[in-house]
């Protein structure tokens, strides 16, 4: 990439060096922060290939996915129940597009930022371990937030119970990133393994059940498709879970929301209830779920439009009963049949199967003693895992907030892949 002038390697390189290293902090603000500077920085990309009248850097296969899904999502809010909310959710979602692109860009044209990033999405999980586990043990964190549910802890994000997704969400990218620049002759190698270990601990104490299944599945997923790191992952989980099993029987609130609860929800304690039907995770989400199958029967090849189940969740041919509204189904899969139809799931099920194949031909590398991909990308796919498992109840696909989460995985996963090119 060539800068032609100190005020334009300013205003396009390290202005969003600065702002993409900050990211970690914006996110525990909340979504505004961090979506702002996500759109800024595409923008500035964008200006950037305007005026140096150069595309080269989004002729690729995988941008051409991305811009086929936008231009669908758009054309469905235009054409398919059409509110402003829905369009401005579809035509701004090429923000993220061009997020990545930047991102990836600017590794190759500069990746020392990386390491600026690395630390401070370390400094950042440091804070939250620390005023985590002190809200859990006084009641409030260190500027007097209490949590708005007193089983859970929510740390810095105050009234929004979102600790467990934040950590078990970035977990993979700090893991990732700390084989990059920490290894065990590192003075420091002690206190990162002890942060992954009580990050761990702190989602289960979070409350949130899918954080706590998210970073499990994450950790097995390394284990399996690792080279190198199965013993430290190993160590790591075996760690948090036997001082989660001394907390449990210290104080099992935690253990009864995560555990017991959700047997419970899901009626699987047939014996205690009269009713036996057994729920999926909950009546709540059951009941959601079968409201937005309603949906899909009656519109299966575009949906209901774009954050348009609340808007239809109420009407009779849906409701199933009291607690079928929501402001989304909660579960990807289901939310995307529901909202945008058979042909965006279709995008749905490409990455899907794109990811399984090539997990596949990794496998077949691994059994050869070779490797497709290096242990730093399985650990950013671990990531990408979280986001394409179907069977858990998640966030709302269009959630701003959930999305930039995701994508930040996306080019660090680039620049190492072209940096270590294996076939």
């Amino acid at each position: 990439m060539n800068f032609y002038s100190i005020k334009e390697k300013t205003i396009f390189f390290t202005i969003p060096s600065i702002l993409f290293s900050l990211l970690p902090f914006f996110l525990i603000t909340g979504p505004f922060l961090s979506d702002f500077v996500i759109s800024l920085i595409g923008l500035l990309f964008l200006i950037y290939c305007v005026r140096t009248k150069n595309f080269v850097f989004f002729k690729n296969k995988f941008f051409y996915f991305f811009l086929l899904f936008w231009i669908y999502l758009v054309l469905n809010s235009l054409l398919n129940n059409f509110n402003l909310s829905s369009f401005k959710i579809s035509f701004f979602y090429i923000r993220y597009g061009l997020f990545v692109v930047s991102i990836a860009t600017l590794f190759e044209f500069d990746n020392k930022f990386i390491k600026i990033f690395f630390y401070s999405i370390f400094f950042c999980f440091v804070a939250l371990i620390f005023d985590g586990f002190y809200q859990y043990f006084s009641g409030e964190n260190i500027f007097g937030f209490k949590s708005p549910n007193p089983t859970r802890v929510s740390s810095f994000f105050h009234d929004e119970l979102i600790l467990g997704s934040y950590l078990s969400r970035l977990w993979p990218l700090f893991f990732a990133l700390s084989i990059l620049f920490i290894n065990k002759k590192s003075k420091f190698y002690v206190l990162f393994i002890t942060s992954f270990i009580l990050s761990e601990v702190l989602i289960f104490l979070s409350g949130d059940r899918t954080a706590f299944f998210y970073i499990n599945l994450s950790a097995i997923f390394v284990i399996i498709f690792s080279q190198k790191l199965l013993k430290l992952r190993l160590f790591i989980l075996i760690t948090s879970l036997f001082l989660l099993f001394l907390i449990s029987f210290i104080n099992p609130t935690a253990k009864e929301r995560i555990i017991d609860k959700t047997i419970a929800q899901m009626n699987l304690e047939k014996n205690l209830n009269k009713d036996e039907k057994i729920y999926i995770f909950s009546k709540q989400h059951n009941s959601h779920y079968i409201s937005a199958y309603r949906m899909f029967l009656d519109n299966k090849f575009f949906g209901v439009g774009i954050k348009n189940f609340r808007n239809f969740c109420n009407d009779p041919k849906y409701k199933e009963n009291k607690y079928s509204c929501s402001s989304h189904p909660h579960n990807t899969y289901i939310q995307v049949l529901s909202e945008i139809g058979i042909f965006g799931f279709a995008f749905l099920i490409l990455i899907l199967f794109y990811f399984l194949k090539k997990i596949i031909e990794h496998s077949k590398y691994k059994l050869k003693g070779k490797y497709f991909f290096n242990d730093f990308q399985i650990c950013l796919l671990s990531a990408l895992l979280i986001y394409l498992w179907p069977f858990v109840p998640t966030g709302n696909l269009f959630n701003n907030w959930l999305n930039i989460i995701l994508i930040l995985n996306l080019p660090f996963f680039i620049w190492n892949r072209k940096l270590n090119k294996t076939i």
